[in-house]
């Protein structure tokens, strides 16, 4: 159940809806919520990290032998078939490691999330790291969706980088931290540059009648002039000041 499909480089990461609906301009209509479990788990604890703009990559490990490794490594975008730069390739073939991967997942089947990076991907991606290279954002074992300490470790025990903690708000404040503290700092970035935006989870890990994960995106540049149209007035008292939002954001242990 769920709507991530497997395919030669693991499930397909869940589609993550963001936040509002949108009109035939696709623009977004604040306060009207893309899906149900959005309003009603808009006042309760969600954790969030930053938004890194990427390109969607995928490291699965299969730990069934092959040619004389333990198991094999492959690596994939966000759907099977999609096409990646080769100086992205080669600059990620180190981690197609067995031995790496057997040593931390043992004879379980998983699948590491990440975005490719850096240098020559997306506008500004210098502003990031001046090479490429992968931020892990999840990591599935099995059935199981490990929880973010969890999927900091994974990161760790690989050599990759982990997605920035921004910390524990919830989805209303999440909205009101990126539209009115827009200005915040990528913490994920060796140059300034603003945040893309979070991404978020309730804290107990929430899924829908039809199975896809609860998560939510909240985009900076939904909130550019002319992208948004919004009938209220105020915004909720609980909205994060600026000074606290540029201070949000952990450092990745």
């Amino acid at each position: 159940m769920g709507d991530e499909a497997e395919g030669p480089f693991g499930p397909e990461y869940p589609k993550i809806n963001s936040v509002y609906q949108r009109d035939e301009k696709g623009r977004f209509l604040v306060g009207k919520w893309a899906e149900p479990e959005f309003e009603y788990l808009a006042d309760v604890p969600w954790r969030w990290t930053e938004k890194i703009d990427g390109t969607n990559l995928r490291l699965h490990w299969n730990p069934e032998p092959h040619a004389g490794e333990p198991g094999n490594v492959t690596l994939g975008g966000r759907t099977d078939n999609a096409d990646m730069p080769t100086f992205l390739v080669a600059a990620l073939a180190p981690l197609n490691d067995p031995g790496l991967f057997h040593s931390v997942f043992g004879d379980e089947p998983a699948t590491v999330y990440g975005e490719g990076y850096g240098a020559k991907i997306q506008k500004g991606g210098g502003d990031y790291r001046p090479d490429q290279g992968m931020i892990v954002f999840d990591v599935k074992v099995g059935d199981w969706w490990l929880k973010l300490d969890a999927v900091a470790d994974v990161a760790v025990a690989l050599g990759l980088p982990m997605v920035p903690d921004f910390g524990i708000w919830t989805l209303r404040e999440a909205v009101s931290m990126v539209r009115l503290g827009g200005h915040a700092e990528s913490a994920a970035a060796q140059k300034p540059r603003p945040i893309e935006g979070l991404v978020g989870e309730p804290l107990v890990q929430l899924f829908g009648r039809d199975g896809h994960r609860i998560l939510s995106k909240v985009k900076l540049r939904d909130f550019k002039p002319g992208r948004f149209i919004d009938p209220e007035v105020d915004w909720p008292a609980a909205a994060a000041a600026p000074e606290e939002v540029r201070h949000a954001a952990q450092a990745p242990a």
